[in-house]
């Protein structure tokens, strides 16, 4: 059945109005929902604010490095220390590493660029902070529902008041206990509306509904295709004698090749905790690259083996990032509704950081909202939010970088050399903003080349102590999804994997999935399928933007489902 067909049958769906909807329990989100109530607090009034997290709980699907910039956040809750905020391990030394495949040279502190100087700031599990986030706000009145996917935008019947577009009416939550026949079960449960006056969309690089309104309003017209990188991350207990809490480490050249662009991260928390990834830029061309395989190699790296000796590991996650250029940037506002954080784009890939751009940007957004409900508006744009962030910190601190990822698409050489000029050189003569601007033409999905233009990578097998393979990782992510559901990576042509992806690109969703979701197999007459393991997803969404056809589409799976991060 069709979900129209399901509505149908079994509508209407249970409704609930509040003033301000929030699309995503992450930072950016939860510091939407402690703005508004900080400001209605202010004022002595009521704004009510609902938030919608597709985990189980907040935090289960927050996967960051990460280094945090306390700024944002000291600006939101100026007594967050003595509030508790789990902001514990202050950053101590930084490390700016360049590999070769055995060797290593240390980028001295006078020569490294400001952008890789985390003076100030603290190294943090975010799933952790986010989880405090999330009972600050509900000690302030915000709802919270966990476990509740936002499946479907819904609109207002008023496209002549607003040129022809409707307004955002709110969202719709998934069904439930709908079987893989897409038909209901005996635990079928419709889902539920939630009505705002305002709903703001705060679900992370490419949002599934962030992703709709985009293409529904043209926010993007007009400006730089947004560029994408995949963050795989492990959490390791090491041995107090390697504990070095607080030190951060940067590391770029190998195992890179064929000019893509990434490098890996390696960060000392307190509890002698490790936490390192590898970023790759999804712009990459060779279709044999596997992003998870690169980074299993960049960890056998003498440099980095060396911290991890006698360790273990205890997580693992995996999710696609902005490159974060503000000339990719959408437009943010439109009737009813608002894109805030990385759904947006925010992100500052020279910092290799994101939550303070996203709680600053849903601290805007907030300010916005709140204005517009306390003036008795609705269902309008915005236009306040974008306005404030051009004036803003955020705005000028995004500037600086802008030209940051574009330059290493033009490969690691000019890019090294130009960050080191715009970023270490021009600061020096007071010239804190690049006098040019670069500006990106071609989307990540296009970038790859047939598999003919290029030699096959051939990886070494896992040892099972230092380096893993896909599923055991997924196992410690703790993913789970109800098994009996519809696949929520969805084909718009059953035929284009085996037809083109498998024929002319050597099957990359094999590679490129850091979860082991896409794996090609036989049929019995010997022609080959492609089977989607969709019960393996950690909702990286690295499919949706690297599949060559765009012929996968990343939907919701039921609430709950997914990755149960601890401390990432």
């Amino acid at each position: 059945m069709t979900p129209e067909e399901i509505l149908a049958q079994f509508g209407p769906r249970e409704a609930m109005a509040y003033d301000v909807v929030v699309v995503g329990g992450g930072p950016a989100g939860l510091a939407t929902a402690i703005r508004i109530k900080q400001r209605a607090a202010e004022k002595g009034n009521d704004v009510s604010v609902v938030v919608l997290e597709k985990g189980s709980e907040p935090g289960a699907h927050i996967l960051s490095g990460a280094v945090m910039d306390p700024k944002a956040m000291t600006e939101l809750l100026p007594n967050w220390k003595e509030l508790g905020c789990p902001l514990n391990q202050a950053v101590t030394g930084d490390d700016l590493l360049t590999l070769t495949e055995t060797g290593v040279s240390r980028v001295p502190n006078w020569l490294m660029p400001r952008n890789f100087h985390n003076d100030g700031c603290y190294v943090v599990s975010l799933s952790d902070v986010v989880k405090w986030m999330a009972a600050h706000a509900e000690s302030m009145g915000v709802e919270i529902f966990p476990g509740f996917t936002a499946a479907e935008v819904l609109y207002n019947d008023d496209g002549a008041q607003h040129g022809g577009f409707p307004s955002v009416k709110g969202v719709a939550t998934g069904n439930v206990g709908i079987g893989k026949d897409g038909h209901p079960t005996d635990n079928f449960q419709l889902g539920m509306e939630l009505h705002g006056k305002y709903t703001i969309f705060a679900e992370g690089a490419r949002g599934h509904l962030g992703k709709h309104v985009i293409a529904k309003y043209n926010l993007a017209e007009g400006r730089d295709p947004q560029s994408y990188a995949i963050g795989i991350k492990e959490l390791w207990e090491v041995a107090p004698s390697k504990a070095k809490p607080g030190l951060v480490v940067h590391t770029s050249g190998w195992p890179m090749q064929d000019d893509a662009f990434g490098g890996g991260f390696l960060y000392h928390l307190e509890d002698n905790k490790v936490t390192l990834g590898f970023v790759l830029g999804l712009d990459y061309k060779n279709p044999w690259l596997s992003p998870f395989e690169e980074m299993q190699r960049w960890k056998t790296h003498p440099a980095i083996a060396a911290h991890l000796e006698g360790a273990k590991r205890i997580g693992y996650g995996a999710r696609a990032i902005n490159n974060g250029t503000p000339q990719a940037l959408p437009k943010t506002v439109f009737p009813g509704g608002a894109l805030i954080g990385c759904d947006a784009g925010y992100l500052n890939a020279a910092r290799i950081k994101g939550s303070h751009a996203a709680i600053k940007s849903g601290m805007l957004a907030a300010d916005a909202a709140y204005e517009a409900v306390s003036a008795g508006r609705a269902n309008d744009a915005l236009s306040a939010y974008p306005a404030a962030f051009e004036k803003s910190w955020l705005s000028k601190e995004l500037n600086q970088y802008r030209n940051f990822k574009l330059w290493f698409k033009k490969g690691m050489l000019i890019g090294t050399v130009m960050t080191g000029i715009e970023q270490w050189l021009l600061p020096k003569f007071g010239i804190d903003t690049p006098p040019w601007t670069l500006h990106g033409s071609k989307p990540d999905h296009l970038c790859l080349e047939p598999a003919a233009q290029h030699a096959p990578i051939h990886y070494p097998k896992p040892d099972g102590k230092l380096t893993f393979d896909r599923l055991s990782s997924v196992f410690i992510s703790n993913t789970n999804h109800e098994e009996n559901q519809p696949a929520h990576l969805t084909l718009k042509d059953a035929s284009v994997p085996v037809h083109i992806n498998l024929s002319t690109y050597a099957g990359p969703e094999s590679r490129y999935c850091p979860a082991g979701v896409y794996e090609y197999v036989k049929n019995e007459d010997d022609s080959d399928r492609l089977q989607i393991n969709a019960q393996n997803c950690v909702h990286c969404k690295t499919c949706d933007i690297k599949d060559p056809t765009q012929n996968i589409i990343w939907v919701t799976p039921e609430g709950g489902g997914g990755p149960n991060y601890s401390g990432m």
